[in-house]
Order: structure tokens, then C-alpha cells, then sequence
């Protein structure tokens, strides 16, 4: 199978924060080295493949025993970019150790906030000076890829917190920083705590994403995707990858893969897993069949969050052209032949654009 990117599901967590929508369970620490088997035994099951990159996401993969995680690392194909997400409180030099000698060249390392208070409205265990030591545990063992996650908008947060959050990343020197919008889903246990907070913490979304891109652009990042910050040639492969619109493969409980117009959905339960690939069958799984347009649609959508012209290849028949052609007058967008682009200010408002620009 030809297979461009890998992800692995690692669903595990000590605690679920109140905010946390993904495919997560807490406890079952009696079945992490059944659910690394599992893994490797429902990837066996898609042949040889050679990827360019690997993601290992959560959950907190970081969570697994060392042993468990040097087995899980060692079971997967070699690729030019792999990717392990950590939570900062578990990271030891024998965990970092053990990332870099099974081939993890790329850290994710879940920060969110390096205020206390914000940490402990998120519910994150990890304590400023925690994230502070990984980052040093890390560099001490020779890891040089480092992307740090943040948060805003969280509860509580002011602008003097935002502008310490900023300082903390800067002074932490990552290569790579993600600074995502807090996005609490209606139902979560998060939106029915905060939510009187959340909405007077919408009002100052826009004031505080201006604030991060203009500092982290002024510190020498760059800005090459909505929510996404690199020094030259740190770039994300794995994340561009669907955001260029390209195959993945992902196994794993609750894993999702998009191969042409086929999309697959692992079921998110973890017994059931488990006992399928114990057995040598696919994990159970939903399948959907995606017409030509549904993808184009998405190619649009998630190409037109990066810096760089889209190239539309057969893709124009999506795009509204009075509509692009207002957004061009509006500065917005920048259409060229069979390129489009959003200029500076219309990445500001990149939700509301790219719903006007598609048919």
C-alpha cells in the first residue's frame, strides 16, 4: 500500500480535561502493553508500507511505560518526520531517551498555558516549571525538533496572561509552536462549567490571535498556517499533509483514514478493538464513500489556511467566482490564474472567507 502519512492512535490518559472532545480513556493501565500489541497487529494487517511521516497522537502517548513505548516505536516504519505527542509531566530523561533511540526526531509537547491558574482551569497536572524541565530534559537528550501547544481564550485568561505566555514560549525557543483557539464543544464538561466565561472570553478572541501572530512573526516564526508557527524548515509534514489534501493512514481506537474517496473510521470503543486485532481481524470500523466534490471541497477548505497559493488543479469548478472576485476587492483574497491565496487580513477572518470563496 502507498501510504504518504501515518497515524497512531495512543488513547490513554491520566486525566481527561473538562475541554477534551478526541477519543480518550483514563485508566486501563492493566491493558497498554494488549492495546501496543493491538497496534502493531492492525498495522501488520496493511502490509509494508513507507511513509513519509509518522504521528504517534492521544490521548498521551507519552503515558506508556518506556519499554511499551520503545516496542510501539520500534514496530513502525522509519520515516523522514516522526512525531510523538507529550504532556509534560511525563517526560524523564529515560522517556526522552527512549523517544530519540526509537527514531522520534519531532516532540509535541502539550504546554497550553505557562500561567498556574489557567493550567488549573484547564485541568492540565503539569505546573509552569514542569513544562520548563521537559523542554530542558528534552534538549539534554538531544531532541531539536521541539513544537510547543498553547491555548487561548481559556477562561480567566487577560491580556497580561496571554503577553506571560507568549514571553514563556519565546524564552523556551521551540522550533515549531501551535497556538490554538480554546474550542470547548457544546456537551463537554468544560462548556458547562465555563460558559458564562467562555462567551465574554469571545469578544477578546480576535484581539488575542492578532497579539500572538504579531509577536511570534516579530520573533522570527513563520505564520505558515492558521494556527501554526515555525522556524525556517520546521515545518509540520505530517500536519501538511492534510492540509494538502494528501492520503493518510491511521490505525488505532478511534483512528480515521482517508485513502482516495474511501474514509475510515475506527469505533472508538477500546474493548472491541482490542479483541479484533488480538484475533487478526480489521478493527471495527465505519466506513464512508466520499464523492470527488466532498474532497475537493475539503482541499479547498484546509489548502486555504496556509501562506502559500492553492494551486486549484481541476479544483476551480468549486470555487464562487463573484465571490472570490468581491473577497479580491475586499483585500481578501488574492486570485491569480489557477491559484488562490488569502492575503494578511483575510487569514483573520480565514473561517468567514473560505465558507464565502466555495460553491
Amino acid at each position: 500500500m502507498s501510504v504518504r502519512h501515518l497515524y497512531v492512535h495512543v488513547p490513554f490518559c491520566a486525566h481527561r480535561c473538562g475541554y477534551c472532545d478526541f477519543v480518550t480513556v483514563t485508566g486501563h493501565d492493566d491493558v497498554h502493553a494488549a492495546y501496543v500489541d493491538a497496534l502493531l497487529a492492525e498495522l501488520a494487517l496493511h502490509g509494508r508500507l513507507a511513509p513519509e511521516t509518522v504521528y504517534v497522537g492521544g490521548g498521551t502517548p507519552s503515558i506508556l511505560a518506556d519499554d511499551l513505548l520503545a516496542r510501539l516505536l520500534a514496530g513502525l516504519p522509519g520515516a523522514l518526520e516522526v512525531t510523538v505527542e507529550c504532556n509534560p509531566e511525563t517526560i524523564t530523561a529515560a522517556k526522552a531517551r527512549a523517544l530519540r533511540e526509537g527514531g522520534v526526531n519531532r516532540i509535541s509537547l502539550g504546554a497550553q498555558s505557562f500561567q498556574p491558574h489557567l493550567l488549573e482551569t484547564l485541568e492540565r497536572r503539569a505546573r509552569p516549571e514542569t513544562v520548563a524541565a521537559a523542554v530542558e530534559i528534552l534538549r539534554a537528550e538531544g531532541h531539536e525538533n521541539v513544537n510547543l501547544d498553547l491555548m487561548f481564550g481559556v477562561p480567566g485568561q487577560s491580556r497580561s496572561d496571554l503577553q506571560a505566555d507568549i514571553e514563556g514560549v519565546l524564552a523556551h525557543a521551540p522550533e515549531h509552536v501551535s497556538w490554538y483557539e480554546l474550542e470547548a464543544k457544546p456537551g463537554t464538561r468544560f462548556s458547562v462549567h465555563h460558559g458564562a466565561e467562555l462567551a465574554r472570553q469571545a469578544e477578546a478572541l480576535e484581539d488575542h490571535y492578532e497579539t500572538v501572530v504579531a509577536a511570534l512573526r516579530g520573533a522570527g516564526y513563520r505564520w505558515y498556517e492558521t494556527a501554526n508557527f515555525c522556524r525556517p524548515g520546521r515545518e509540520s509534514r505530517h500536519n501538511l499533509g492534510y492540509w494538502l489534501g494528501h492520503d493518510y493512514l491511521g490505525v488505532g481506537v478511534g483512528a480515521v483514514s482517508t485513502l482516495g474517496l474511501v474514509r475510515r473510521r475506527n469505533r472508538p470503543r477500546l474493548r472491541p478493538y482490542l479483541e479484533a486485532c488480538a484475533a487478526g481481524r480489521p478493527a471495527p470500523a465505519e466506513v464512508e464513500e466520499l464523492t470527488a466534490s466532498e474532497r475537493g471541497l475539503e482541499r479547498l477548505m484546509l489548502g486555504l489556511r496556509l501562506d502559500e497559493p492553492l494551486h486549484l488543479n481541476g479544483l476551480a469548478a468549486l470555487v464562487d467566482d463573484a465571490a472570490c472576485d468581491r473577497l479580491a476587492a475586499a483585500g481578501l483574497v488574492l486570485r491569480d490564474g489557477e491559484t488562490i491565496t488569502l492575503t494578511e487580513r483575510g487569514r483573520f477572518l480565514a473561517n468567514d472567507v473560505v465558507a464565502s470563496v466555495l460553491r
